[in-house]
């Protein structure tokens, strides 16, 4: 009988090829055209759960996109895992950097270049390769599954716990496995105990009901490009730190350990600045740059426009300029005292000719954080160390699933946060990539984990499937 590893070497080419047909669809959850993509995405998914021997799978519909379930449930006495993914992908702009078509994958010095091949797609492929070799191989597998896939992550999961709340039946497990994040660096595995939260807005000023001559106008008339400038300039100080009151309020200091973790991880200043063009590192002072993106709070300015933006010249006084906005937020803070905290410091430190509005966007979320020494991130630990040979570093992850939160606190399971993609990825930029080495190795240690998870004793063994 062959192992669920030689399964996967026999599989390799089959399983690219799945891969590659799932990222050739392209399902950005954002962009309204790409409705029916993203449609065709979650049906694509729902057949190859089929193929693969899962069972019951289905697209079910939410008021937004759809979620795709599929369980296997034979494994009388074992614990029952869900896994959570998002087949959803971010948009590709700016097209003209990406150095092949996004939705048309290529390999390329050993990398998977395609939108959504780290992010999320790829790991959802290694989970699904990972359950057919258990298949395969044994006719069983060692945990009873049931599997989500997401269609809104990237827009903030405004229908997911919606989702989650009417199906709480269906969806109850002992623990939570998602692969939405990744490895410390290449060969060195990771598990992410925390997550920061979000809060997302749209920063409106207005100075007139019409847009102005700038002859005749300019001079008396106020601006309210220079307005928006003015409050953001009083959002940060040069050095980076939140100027609004109480934005720190509630944070959680960092403990040793988890300093002593961090520094585990390498942050190759230079090779970030030389890779992304940054001329110099700008944060929160007293804090090293793994500390500040994974255990304190940041705001950041996403976008910024207004007035004209064509071709050739249009001189006018714009009526009005906006900005989005967002606040990443860390354990025991508020995301809804943040959001009044913010409304309230722009609300004092606008122009008195200009009149702000902040509207909240969809998609916020608090952060999540476990304890390390839970017994799931322990068993994930032991599996990860076997398969990598080098035990895992316990970080925390600088952006936000906001589905973490939901599952935590509607089904109340433990999750644990392993993937396997590499740092510079450049997930959400162009030329996204899959490193394929990493992939494999992902592959094996998915098998590797359902192995360890079936000898755990979880709490809930005794409830119903």
């Amino acid at each position: 009988m062959p192992t669920p590893e030689e399964i996967l070497d026999r599989t390799r080419e089959e399983g690219l090829a799945e891969l590659t047909g799932f990222l050739r669809i392209p399902s950005i959850s954002s962009q309204p055209e790409h409705a029916d993509d993203v449609r065709a995405a979650a049906d694509h998914l729902a057949d190859l759960y089929t193929h693969i021997g899962l069972e019951n799978a289905e697209v079910i519909d939410t008021a937004g996109h759809p979620v795709v379930y599929a369980d296997w449930l034979h494994a009388p006495n074992k614990p029952t895992v869900l896994v959570y993914g998002h087949y959803d992908v971010q948009p590709v702009d700016p097209l003209d950097l990406w150095t092949s078509p996004p939705f048309d994958p290529v390999q390329q010095n050993g990398l998977l270049l395609a939108r959504g091949s780290s992010d999320d797609k790829g790991q959802i492929a290694i989970h699904w390769q990972a359950i057919r070799a258990w298949l395969e191989a044994t006719g069983a597998l060692p945990v009873n599954l049931k599997m989500i896939a997401e269609g809104e992550e990237e827009i903030g999961s405004p229908h997911f716990e919606a989702f989650v709340d009417s199906h709480r039946i269906l969806l109850r497990a002992d623990a939570c496995v998602v692969s939405d994040s990744g490895v410390a660096a290449k060969g060195v595995p990771a598990i992410e105990y925390g997550l920061r939260g979000l809060v997302y807005f749209e920063l409106r000023v207005e100075t007139a009901n019409s847009d102005l001559h700038s002859g005749l106008y300019g001079g008396i008339a106020p601006n309210p490009a220079q307005a928006l400038s003015e409050i953001i300039a009083h959002l940060k100080d040069p050095n980076g730190r939140v100027l609004v009151p109480a934005f720190y309020d509630g944070v959680r200091p960092l403990t040793d350990e988890e300093r002593r973790q961090f520094a585990r991880v390498p942050f190759d200043e230079a090779t970030f600045m030389q890779t992304y063009a940054v001329e110099a590192l700008h944060g929160e002072p007293g804090f090293t740059p793994n500390e500040r993106t994974w255990g304190r709070p940041s705001l950041d300015v996403n976008g910024i426009w207004g007035g004209y933006q064509g071709p050739g010249n249009k001189t006018i006084i714009p009526a009005w300029a906006a900005a989005k906005i967002s606040c990443r937020l860390v354990p025991d803070q508020d995301p809804e005292a943040v959001s009044a905290a913010l409304r309230s410091y722009i609300a004092k430190v606008r122009p008195a000719y200009a009149r702000a509005t902040l509207r909240e966007m969809e998609g916020h979320g608090g952060p999540w954080i476990t304890e390390i020494d839970h017994p799931l991130l322990q068993a994930g630990k032991r599996a990860l160390q076997r398969v990598y040979g080098t035990a895992p570093v316990f970080i925390r992850s600088g952006g936000s699933i906001g589905a973490v939160d939901v599952i935590n606190r509607h089904l109340e399971v433990p999750c644990l946060l392993a993937g396997f993609v590499l740092p510079d990825c450049r997930a959400h930029a162009p030329n996204e990539s899959l490193d394929l080495e990493s992939y494999e190795i992902g592959r094996r240690a998915v098998v590797e984990l359902w192995r360890e998870l079936g000898s755990l004793d979880l709490a809930r063994q005794k409830n119903p499937h």
